[in-house]
């Protein structure tokens, strides 16, 4: 089993190079396409939103409490709140409610 571990990290090291070196080799000319400009700016919020949500719901011991919290903090922030009042309302909505729930 250790020997594999190696092949492993190798095979791990050539998927992350391949995935970057890739797109350098075939795309030589900027892109035009507003598809896919619009596809590619919103990737890294996509990323962090799949990556995010899932904590926020889980991160109690209720994930209604989570759930909660997240949707009450979309709608603060929807309204203006700083990250400081949305982070401090969902911090205090999810404490309040996994006490509770």
């Amino acid at each position: 089993m250790s020997g594999n571990i190696f092949i492993y990290i190798l095979i791990m090291g050539l998927v992350s190079y391949g995935i970057r070196v890739i797109p350098l080799t075939l795309i030589r000319r900027p892109i035009k396409n507003q598809f896919i400009l619009s596809f590619l700016y919103y990737v890294p919020y996509v990323t962090l939103a799949v990556m995010t949500f899932p904590a926020i719901t889980e991160a109690t011991g209720s994930p209604i409490a989570g759930l909660a919290a997240l949707i009450l903090g979309i709608i603060v922030a929807w309204k203006g709140g700083s990250l400081f009042q949305v982070a401090l309302l969902c911090c205090g909505v999810a404490f309040v409610l996994s006490l509770v729930l």
